[in-house]
């Protein structure tokens, strides 16, 4: 996956297929298309030069959404519908077949609380690096300077990556973002 970020939005770029790849426009602006950004993104333009849309463009609301509660009596909610995190994380489907899975567990030993009660845990890392990158995406300078950072680290870049997908443990991400202040510090 590619992360594209211009002055008004974000490109993604994600292989679906051997020759087939998903691009995807995020924006605060609900009237910018893709043919009106991609200009702003000259090397994707170039890579994507003689490519045939496979599909119409579509378009939708992505926000972080938070509920109270996603069980009640034998009724319980998974995925978005059970509250969402920011689509800038690439999160959706995974962080969907951990609460099903969960939700198994706790179908078969017949406690709704304890997936009520560890449901907000799952989407506590996605929801900190929806922050993070929402954060970056508001703030041109910081952004800059955490691209710099991570570009003269790649092992720092490969242990984000690692937080990302919740390969680290909690010591671990603050070592993480102690050498990513660091070295922000020193770009």
């Amino acid at each position: 996956m590619e992360l594209h970020w211009g002055p008004k939005c974000q490109i993604y770029a994600t292989p679906v297929a051997a020759d087939e790849v998903c691009i995807a426009l995020i924006s605060r602006d609900p009237r910018l298309r893709l043919d009106a950004a991609l200009p702003a993104f000259p090397e994707l333009v170039s890579r994507l030069r003689g490519a045939e849309p496979s599909s119409a463009e579509r378009g939708a609301i992505s926000s972080t959404r938070k509920l109270r509660r996603v069980c009640k009596d034998r009724v319980c909610l998974v995925g978005d519908a059970s509250g969402a995190v920011d689509a800038i994380t690439g999160e959706g489907l995974c962080l969907s077949f951990s609460q099903a899975m969960l939700l198994a567990e706790c179908l078969a030993a017949n406690d709704l609380e304890r997936y009520q009660r560890e449901h907000r845990n799952l989407a506590t890392r996605p929801a900190m690096m929806a922050r993070l990158m929402l954060t970056l995406d508001w703030k041109t300078a910081p952004r800059q300077s955490v691209m710099r950072a991570l570009s003269s680290d790649p092992r720092l870049f490969a242990r984000m990556l690692a937080m990302h997908i919740g390969a680290l443990s909690p010591v671990d991400i603050a070592g993480v973002g102690l050498s990513l202040g660091w070295r922000v510090l020193r770009a």
